[in-house]
């Protein structure tokens, strides 16, 4: 069994915050947040939703706020679970959760800037809706599964394992089916679409890594 928290008032905090940001996107888009929670398995939103789209829409804008947050508390507590037991440090959270807010932001402007310059604004449109609405799907189900095994479970290596399964087979998912949407146009350009997951997909999560794990970060 692993380490157990003692103080979650922190935690608390932020859950609270993410319910907060959930409740208010269901709220506010009743037929949008149903169709959202159907996403797996049904490609009806992605294809609806895809044409309605802005630069700055305030459903993904909610769900947004929800993944980095749940994502910092996921990532923050099985850093402390399997690297270094510590108490929570409300600085060290902030700077996690600015850094993968900062990262996802970045790396959406970047792509957003090659669909200009390539031509392709269409294109780079459709496949960053379906990477974000995948990416804040899996920040939905995170919500939950920090809540069990924040105040539930009795966390061991098992548990954390099934957890990081599912977070993987939702990208899975969304990855395959950007893939299947496009795929005569990455397979004509195979080698500008390994280069781009190597760039935009791989390489920034390392530089994540690399900065997290910095003690000096």
């Amino acid at each position: 069994m692993l380490r157990e928290i003692v103080n979650l008032d922190w935690y608390t905090v932020f859950i609270l915050v993410a319910l907060v940001l959930v409740t208010m996107a269901k709220f506010l888009y009743p037929k949008r947040f149903r169709d959202f929670l159907e996403v797996i398995g049904n490609s009806k939103y992605l294809k609806i939703y895809v044409r309605d789209q802005k630069f700055v829409d305030g459903f993904d804008a909610l769900m947004f706020l929800n993944l980095v947050i749940s994502v910092s508390i996921f990532g923050y507590y099985l850093y402390n679970q399997l690297v270094s037991p510590e108490d929570f440090e409300l600085s060290i959270f902030l700077k996690i959760l600015f850094a993968i807010a900062s990262l996802v932001l970045i790396k959406v402007l970047i792509e957003r800037l090659i669909g200009s310059l390539f031509d392709i604004d269409n294109i780079i449109d459709s496949y960053l809706f379906q990477k974000t609405t995948y990416k804040n799907y899996t920040g939905l189900i995170l919500l939950p599964i920090n809540i069990l095994l924040l105040y539930t479970f009795n966390v061991t290596i098992t548990v954390l394992i099934v957890c990081l399964s599912v977070i993987v087979v939702i990208h899975a998912i969304g990855f395959i089916t950007a893939f299947k949407n496009h795929q005569n146009l990455l397979l004509d350009n195979i080698f500008y679409f390994i280069l781009y997951l190597c760039a935009l997909e791989i390489g920034p999560y390392l530089i994540l890594y690399e900065l997290i794990a910095d003690p000096t970060f």
